[in-house]
C-alpha cells in the first residue's frame, strides 16, 4: 500500500499515520520527522532547512525530493509506506509520480484532512499554554503566529493538490475535526470504498488479459462452427434420429411415377 495523508498541519495525519501503520504493517515516512532528524543531526541538508522551518515556512523542493528520494529507497520501504507532509507542491507530486513510475509503483490512494483552521488555531493556543504550565520547551513552530502562516502557505501551495489528485481518482475525504476513533474508521472506510487492490506489472497484465476475455465473450461465435452443425443434422438422418417432421422423404420425379403406372397395367 501507498498512501499519501493531505491536509494542513495540526489535522492530526501524524496521529492517523500511526494508526495505518500498525493496520497495514507498513512504513510511515514523515518529511516533518525527517527534516527534524536532519536538523538534529547537522546534515547540510538539515542546516538548509532550519532557519526556514523556524520560520514556519516551507522547505523548498530539492530539499525535501532529495530526503524523500533516499528514504523510498531504503528496505522497509519497499512493501508499501505511508507519505505524510510530502507532496506538498503540484510539482513535488509530478516528481513523486516520475519517481514511482521509474520504480514500477503508483499510489494507491490520497486521504484529504478537511479541518477548521481557527479551530486548530485554538488548539495550538491552548497546547502551547499546557506545556509553559509544565515547563515544557516549546518548539519553535509551536507558536500561534506560526501556525498562521503554515496554514496560509498551505493554502497557497498545498490546497491545489486537492483537485490535482481528485483529477486522477485518487482522493478520498475524511472530517479531520472529528475524534481520532471516527477519523480512523473514516479512513478505513474511505479506503474501502476505494476498492484499494495493489496493481503491480504483473498484475495488471492478467487484468488486461481478463478484461480482453469479458470483452469478447459478448461476440458471436464464429461462422466456421457451422459445418459441424451440418454434420450432425446430415448424421441425425442417416440413423433415423432427431424428429421426423424434420426429416423429409426425398421426392419422386413425375415422369417415372407415370411410367411406372403403365408397366403395373399391362
Amino acid at each position: 500500500m501507498r498512501v499519501v495523508l493531505l491536509g494542513p498541519p495540526g489535522a492530526g495525519k501524524g496521529t492517523q499515520a500511526q494508526a495505518l501503520v500498525a493496520r497495514y504493517e507498513i512504513v510511515q515516512l514523515s518529511t516533518g520527522d525527517m527534516l527534524r532528524a536532519a536538523v538534529a543531526a547537522g546534515t547540510p541538508v538539515g542546516l538548509k532547512a532550519k532557519d526556514i522551518m523556524a520560520r514556519g515556512a516551507l522547505v523548498p523542493d530539492e530539499v525535501v525530493v532529495a530526503i524523500v528520494a533516499d528514504r523510498i529507497e531504503a528496505p522497509d520501504a519497499k512493501h508499501g509506506f505511508i507519505l505524510d507532509g510530502f507532496p506538498r507542491t503540484v510539482p513535488q507530486a509530478e516528481a513523486l509520480d516520475r519517481m514511482l513510475d521509474d520504480k514500477g509503483l503508483r499510489l494507491d490512494a490520497v486521504i484529504e484532512f478537511k479541518v477548521d483552521e481557527d479551530i486548530l488555531i485554538r488548539r495550538i493556543e491552548n497546547r502551547v499554554e499546557q506545556m509553559k504550565l509544565r515547563g515544557e520547551p516549546l518548539r519553535a513552530d509551536d507558536n500561534p503566529q506560526v501556525l498562521k502562516d503554515r496554514l496560509a502557505a498551505y493554502r497557497t501551495q498545498t490546497a491545489p493538490l486537492i483537485a490535482y489528485y481528485a483529477g486522477k481518482a485518487m482522493l478520498r475525504s475524511v472530517d479531520g475535526m472529528a475524534p481520532i476513533a471516527e477519523v480512523t474508521t473514516a479512513i478505513a472506510r474511505a479506503l474501502a470504498d476505494a476498492a484499494f487492490r495493489p496493481v503491480g506489472p504483473k498484475q495488471a497484465g492478467r487484468k488486461g488479459a481478463n478484461t480482453s476475455g469479458r470483452r469478447s465473450a459478448g461476440r458471436k461465435k464464429p461462422q466456421k462452427a457451422q459445418p459441424k452443425a451440418k454434420k450432425a443434422k446430415s448424421v441425425a438422418r442417416a440413423t433415423g434420429s432427431g424428429r421426423k417432421s424434420k426429416v423429409k422423404a426425398p421426392r419422386r420425379k413425375a415422369g417415372k411415377a407415370v411410367s411406372r403406372g403403365r408397366r403395373l397395367t399391362k
